[in-house]
């Protein structure tokens, strides 16, 4: 959207083909949700920027082979004075600390990554220096839609695995499904499922038209964090001790869906920005 034809050809063309990696480089050890507050830096030098800081939670950092990294290039006030840049990871001084142990979702890397003196070229800036905050967030608005999509066909995919096994599985000479606190549970978390299902489309929809949808997006994303938490763990108790092993989809869900009210922001930043846009969060 903001990025020169340059750029396109050289980091987006051959990532959108697969043939590149890329990594987000934004949240920080002391700068997760709060984007503002980030303190790696992109000095101007001629026509260089020379990098200095850390990023922390880089999906794909182990592997990425370019990253579009949010730093600060100048001194100005926090929401202006951030820009973003495709950075290539094989360049010195970047040091890929370490792969993080994660609870969840183990099948992609997390890496901590750290930078002394990296040196860029000054047109490897994403549209306009000082514009990178801006950006970030039009972009975050987009993942955190996609957030609630993609979690939506995994609870669906639980719910029924969840049918099937309680049909099945017998207590006390009769199937657990029979019992009228698990089809009634079962089919109260479906109900929110597709509330969950109306919200998202409803909000892309607006999005398509042209319009702000910061606020549907992010209640959209605290409901789908805080209901995939609820069906993992209401069909986990229905598994019983199948529940509790690594043999079953139920017990993934249950660790990787975790995420989703922390990954994109976290649900307490979604309730503030909902609380901003009704005008009831409370002055600074």
């Amino acid at each position: 959207r903001f990025g020169s034809d340059e750029l396109k050809k050289q980091f987006l063309a051959p990532t959108i083909a697969g043939d590149f990696v890329v990594c987000l480089g934004v949240s920080e050890t002391g700068a997760g949700s709060d984007v503002a507050s980030i303190k790696t830096t992109a000095v101007r030098k001629g026509d260089e920027y020379i990098i200095n800081g850390g990023k922390m939670w880089t999906t794909s950092g182990c592997q990425a082979d370019w990253m579009c990294l949010l730093a600060n290039t100048s001194e100005g006030p926090p929401h202006r004075n951030k820009s973003l840049i495709c950075l290539p990871m094989n360049l010195p001084g970047i040091h890929v600390a370490k792969k993080m142990d994660k609870l969840g979702m183990r099948s992609s890397d997390t890496a901590q990554i750290f930078f002394e003196d990296v040196r860029i070229p000054s047109k490897n800036v994403i549209g306009e220096e000082g514009m990178g905050f801006m950006y970030q967030m039009l972009q975050f608005q987009e993942e955190r839609l996609w957030g609630v999509a993609s979690v939506l066909t995994p609870m669906e995919i639980l719910i029924q695995e969840t049918i099937e096994y309680t049909r099945q599985r017998k207590v006390f000479d009769r199937s657990v499904l029979d019992n009228q606190v698990v089809h009634f549970r079962l089919a109260e978390l479906a109900t929110e499922m597709e509330l969950l299902r109306s919200l998202l489309h409803r909000a892309v929809a607006l999005y398509v038209e042209g319009n702000d949808v910061t606020k549907f997006a992010s209640m959209a994303k605290l409901k789908a964090g805080r209901l995939a938490r609820e069906i993992a763990d209401s069909c986990l108790q229905f598994w019983g001790g199948m529940g509790f092993t690594n043999e079953v989809l139920v017990s993934r869900f249950y660790r990787d869906m975790r995420l989703v009210s922390i990954g994109g922001g976290t649900d307490e930043t979604m309730l503030s920005i909902i609380c901003k846009y009704m005008e009831t969060l409370p002055r600074k």
